[in-house]
C-alpha cells in the first residue's frame, strides 16, 4: 500500500445580510486549479497553526474581513475533494453582522458578496457548495435552537 500525504486546510462560510437577503462571501481563485472560478476563502495551516486560526488569518489575506468568532461547520477529507491530491479541510461558519466591503489578495484576483439565491452552485469551485449547504444547515439548525 503506498502512503499519501494529506495537505490541511481551512475555509470559511462568512455570511451577513442586506435588507434581509442573506449573501455569502467568495474569492475568485488567481490559480490553477479552478482559476477564476469562485470559491470560499481559505487556505492551507502554516506550520504549528491551529485550523480556527488559519481560517482567520485566510479570511483576512484573501479578503480583508477580520472576524473573531467562527464556528465549526465540520471536516472535509472526501478522496478526490481536491484535484491536487488529497486534501483535509476544516469549515467554519462566521456569521457577520454587517456587509464589510471585501479587498481582493493574497491568492485572491476578486472578493464579493453573493446573494445565496442567486448563486450559481455549480460553478463554485471544489466542493464548496457542499460546504456553503452544510453551513447554512448548521445556521439555520443553531436559529432555531435558539428561539
Amino acid at each position: 500500500m503506498s502512503k499519501t500525504t494529506a495537505y490541511l486546510t481551512a475555509d470559511v462560510i462568512a455570511v451577513a445580510e442586506r435588507d434581509g437577503v442573506p449573501h455569502v462571501l467568495l474569492i475568485e481563485r488567481r490559480k490553477p486549479p479552478f482559476a477564476h472560478a469562485w470559491a470560499l476563502p481559505g487556505g492551507h495551516l502554516d506550520g504549528d497553526e491551529l485550523p480556527v486560526d488559519a481560517a482567520r488569518r485566510e479570511l483576512a489575506e484573501e479578503t480583508g474581513v477580520v472576524v473573531d468568532k467562527l464556528d465549526l461547520v465540520g471536516v472535509y477529507a472526501a478522496p478526490g475533494r481536491d484535484p491536487r491530491g488529497r486534501y483535509v479541510t476544516w469549515a467554519y461558519l462566521a456569521h457577520l453582522d454587517h456587509m464589510p466591503t471585501p479587498e481582493a489578495g493574497d491568492d485572491a484576483a476578486a472578493a464579493r458578496w453573493v446573494r445565496l439565491d442567486q448563486l450559481d452552485l455549480d460553478g463554485v469551485a471544489f466542493d464548496h457548495a457542499h460546504l456553503i449547504a452544510d453551513a447554512l444547515h448548521t445556521e439555520h439548525a443553531h436559529t432555531s435552537a435558539a428561539l
